[in-house]
């Protein structure tokens, strides 16, 4: 790692510009993340789709990207379990807690709750298609 001075002026991260994941199934994929957790679908191609998250950081939009990758030489498929990934969380409002927490198992989805205590968050936690843990996380004053 590079080291630095005191009189350097350091770069702040503003937000996150994008998550980006390889998909086994990109139809299933952008269903899920489409219809099951809300992001806008900002552009989908034959290999690739884009969501919105959120506004970011000096007119940058926050983005979710899936990538197809099965054409390519030497793909071999993802699996969440071999991942270096843990899960990727979405912030909710505390007033759609429950109804999101109804919403998900109405959809068939097992769904797991939990409250982080040091930080005030109350969670839901669901897996995509690909097996990946995605987290509904809320700030709960009273956790």
């Amino acid at each position: 790692m590079p080291s630095s001075t005191n009189n350097e002026k350091r770069t702040v991260v503003g937000g996150i510009g994008e998550i980006a994941f390889r998909v086994n199934n990109l139809d299933a994929m952008q269903k899920f993340y489409e219809e099951v957790i809300g992001l806008p679908l900002m552009k989908r191609d034959s290999d690739s789709a884009f969501f919105k998250i959120a506004e970011g950081y000096g007119g940058h939009i926050q983005v979710l990207a899936l990538f197809d990758r099965s054409g390519s030489p030497g793909y071999r498929g993802t699996d969440a379990a071999t991942s270096t990934i843990d899960h990727m969380a979405f912030e909710i409002r505390l007033a759609d807690f429950a109804g999101e927490l109804k919403r998900l198992r109405g959809l068939g989805l097992q769904v797991q709750t939990a409250e982080h205590a040091w930080m005030h968050w109350r969670s839901l936690y669901v897996a995509d298609p690909d097996g990946n843990q995605v987290e509904l996380v809320c700030y709960d004053a009273s956790v």
